[in-house]
């Protein structure tokens, strides 16, 4: 094995000592490996998981732990709130597009309320609570917000509204430390444990090995610089995480995300997409991302976001990410956030999972004149704008982006402006296609035999569009059908 190095795939007939045997192997112990693990266990498989890093959580137990259900889950049906798996459905084709997967989608939503369930019976606890306020996420530990922009314009005239972030309920979190995606993953892999499921650690997988019939019958790794060989018997499953710190693979697939990757760790360095390429799998939504925003909603909702010609682009009571996604893909990174004095020393009131975005202004002046030119933008250019937005804002309506009428008001006296330019990051969305059984597809649509996928490095539910969740949502749905299936195989 002194080619180990390579990518590409080890014929078995090559190794000579198999170091570690199970039924099943999982390459990466976050959301959608331990799931795996448990619903393979369940099905009496023998589960190894191999992780990378020195304990199980990945990027999901980093996460602030939205997890995108919907169709009528007791959470929502016990804070009064209606939803179906159509309408469901019909939101999503409408806001992760273009290109969705409609069978996964449908699959998906059909299949949530059962999910939701499945979380709480393996001891994922949920508070009865709404936050209906702007925000990244609950301040506090409330279970249930929206996530997507599914009240806003335009999908709130699409789908009848229905919040569908779920947050596992846990008190003093702290995103990026010990969040809700902690308190997501925490009773997950005690389950996992309680199921007799092994883990070995500090193990960088290298090299997939496949038989003489190119089916994956194991696993090579790295261990401080040493090879290991793990068989696997029944099946192999990936769950490696994005490519959002692999150089060369953002260069190609996704440069906008050049020098800006957010959400993730650094162990999504594409390894899992990569090995699989190298035995011929199929790629969908490579292009694909989500891009944080980073500003305050409560701030944002009140004001107007103009890009670099002093134009309003997007609703600003939406969901951040799309905001995100907005500025960076389609103004090219310009933003400028102009907001009155009475607006901003009220949204200062209220409360925020994001203090660190609320900064002072960069820009302060008596007149929009005035401000427009402290920003350096071209003459009547912010006065035009504003002059349209306060002409309807009277009224109570935005016909220009369809922004609510309860965050509609004229502004006002003393102005303020906020420099957001290159206020982004992100991460990517595209990866391996799989089908509803979470089996690795080849170019030519069949099955690799022996390889399964599910989370960040699987082109999921989303193709363009996402919304908060939807990265614990389909990598713990479907590293659920990742873990039968391989069982099964």
């Amino acid at each position: 094995m002194s080619d180990a190095t390579t990518i590409r795939p080890l014929r078995a007939s090559r190794v000579e000592n198999w170091d570690h045997r199970a039924d099943v192997v999982i390459a990466g112990y976050g959301i959608a490996g331990v799931c795996a693990a448990i619903e393979a266990a369940r099905a009496g498989a023998d589960v190894l998981v191999l992780e990378r890093t020195g304990g199980w959580g990945g990027a999901a137990a980093l996460a602030g732990g939205f997890i995108y259900l919907g169709g009528g889950t007791p959470l929502q049906q016990a804070l009064g709130f209606e939803d179906t798996p159509e309408n469901m459905e019909t939101f999503l084709l409408a806001a992760l597009g273009p290109g969705v997967d409609k069978a996964k989608i449908a699959d998906y939503t059909r299949g949530s309320v059962e999910h939701f369930n499945w979380l709480v019976s393996c001891g994922v606890p949920f508070r009865e609570a709404f936050w209906g306020e702007p925000g990244w996420e609950p301040p506090h530990d409330e279970g249930l917000m929206y996530s997507g922009g599914e009240n806003a314009a335009p999908f709130n005239a699409i789908a009848k509204p229905a919040p569908r972030g779920h947050v596992p309920q846990m008190a003093d979190k702290r995103t990026g430390e010990k969040g809700g995606g902690w308190m997501l993953m925490k009773p997950l892999a005690d389950t996992a444990e309680a199921l007799g499921v092994r883990a070995e650690y500090d193990m960088r997988i290298a090299r997939l090995i496949v038989d003489d019939d190119d089916r994956v019958v194991g696993v090579l790794a790295r261990r401080y610089g040493k090879p290991v060989a793990i068989r696997a018997e029944r099946g192999v499953v990936l769950a490696t995480g994005s490519f959002a710190y692999h150089k060369e693979m953002i260069e190609g697939y996704a440069p906008r995300l050049i020098g800006r990757p957010a959400a993730a760790i650094e162990e999504h360095d594409g390894i899992g997409i990569r090995l699989a390429q190298a035995l011929g799998a199929q790629l969908a939504h490579m292009d694909a991302t989500e891009v944080a925003f980073f500003g305050d909603p409560q701030l944002l909702a009140r004001g107007i976001l103009v890009n670099g010609r002093g134009q309003r682009y997007i609703q600003e009571d939406t969901y951040p990410g799309r905001i995100g996604q907005a500025t960076l893909i389609q103004q090219d990174n310009q933003a400028y956030l102009v907001i009155d004095e009475a607006s901003y020393e009220e949204a200062l009131t209220t409360e925020t999972s994001t203090p660190f975005f609320r900064q002072p202004p960069t820009w302060v002046a008596e007149t929009i004149a005035e401000l427009e030119a402290e920003m350096g933008l071209p003459g009547q250019a912010l006065q035009a704008t504003v002059e349209c937005y306060n002409l309807h804002a009277a009224n109570g309506a935005d016909p220009l982006l369809g922004k609510k009428p309860e965050w509609l008001r004229p502004l006002r006296g003393s102005v303020a402006a906020f420099d957001m330019r290159g206020f982004t990051a992100g991460f990517t969305l595209g990866g391996l296609r799989t089908d509803l059984d979470s089996r690795v597809l080849h170019v030519s649509g069949e099955p690799i035999q022996g390889l399964f996928a599910a989370g960040r490095c699987t082109s999921g539910l989303c193709a363009g569009g996402y919304v908060s969740g939807a990265s614990l949502g389909d990598g713990s749905f479907y590293g659920r059908r990742a873990g039968i299936a391989a069982a099964k195989n």
